[in-house]
């Protein structure tokens, strides 16, 4: 089936879409169908939509960092991981690639003319729009997906999440319900990654709660975040519709977070104690 822009903006619309909002996107471009003029059309339908008023939010991490995640460079043979650290470029977040996994307009998004790119390594975002500037300003280096982070703002100016054929175990801003959820004994890791400072490459760390597995034993969070959504939605929550071939969800950033929040405490409060 053919997708033409016009087709992929009536289609946010219907799903509720309005200008100026900030959506933070997920998306499955290849369960949205053809589209005509190909990966750029889906953001510029967004676009249309949106306005020069609304804001375009993505997740785009960095793709050295996810690849050297998957590999374990930590299990190296010691003369194979000193030549990684001699080597490994140092993350610029005007050059760094977008971690393709999440997505094909991840790298769409962070290459578009005007888009503005936060100054973290691992937990990066590109935003394109009004409200880029103030959503991709002064990430915090730890805790990158807390208090101050581009997620926390994005709850803050009343932004949305849109997921576009992206499974429900996918919303990344899930993390920033982690990392504020009052529980005790939130399991804890510590980045290493190279850096510019004064135009030099340092390696240096900071601490995060898990992002990779769980941040309470015995639980997946593949699976977790997936129960979570569902129960959500279960709730009345949200908008379920179709964008072209691609089933399409939308969820109020604010909302879904201090319903994660909850749901995490109840499941795991006393246990984590």
């Amino acid at each position: 089936m053919i997708i033409t822009r016009r087709q992929l903006a009536e289609g946010f619309r219907l799903l509720g879409l309005a200008p100026g909002q900030t959506v933070m996107l997920h998306s499955s471009l290849r369960s949205l169908g053809r589209i005509v003029g190909g990966p750029d059309m889906v953001i510029q339908a967004l676009l249309d939509v949106l306005t020069a008023t609304g804001t375009v939010m993505i997740y785009v991490s960095w793709e050295e960092w996810e690849r050297a995640l998957v590999e374990q460079v930590d299990t190296f043979p010691p003369a194979v991981r000193q030549a990684y650290l001699e080597e490994c470029p140092a993350f610029d977040p005007a050059t760094a690639r977008a971690e393709r996994r999440w997505g094909v307009l991840t790298e769409y998004l962070r290459t578009w003319p005007g888009a503005r790119r936060s100054n973290h390594p691992t937990a990066s975002v590109v935003a394109l729009g009004a409200a880029a500037a103030y959503l991709t300003a002064d990430h915090p280096l730890a805790y990158g997906y807390g208090v101050g982070s581009p997620f926390d703002k994005l709850c803050r100016c009343g932004g949305k999440v849109l997921l576009l054929g992206s499974p429900l175990n996918t919303v990344t801003l899930l993390h920033y319900a982690e990392h504020i959820a009052p529980l005790p004994n939130k399991r804890v890791v510590v980045n290493k990654v190279p850096i510019l400072q004064g135009g030099v490459r340092v390696w240096i760390e900071f601490e995060e709660f898990d992002t990779t597995e769980a941040i309470v034993p015995g639980e997946c969070a593949e699976e977790y975040f997936e129960r979570i959504m569902r129960a959500y939605l279960e709730t009345g929550h949200g908008r379920v519709g179709r964008v072209g071939e691609a089933p399409a969800h939308l969820f109020d950033a604010a909302d879904l977070v201090a319903f994660a929040v909850a749901w995490m405490v109840e499941q795991w409060g006393q246990r984590a104690a």
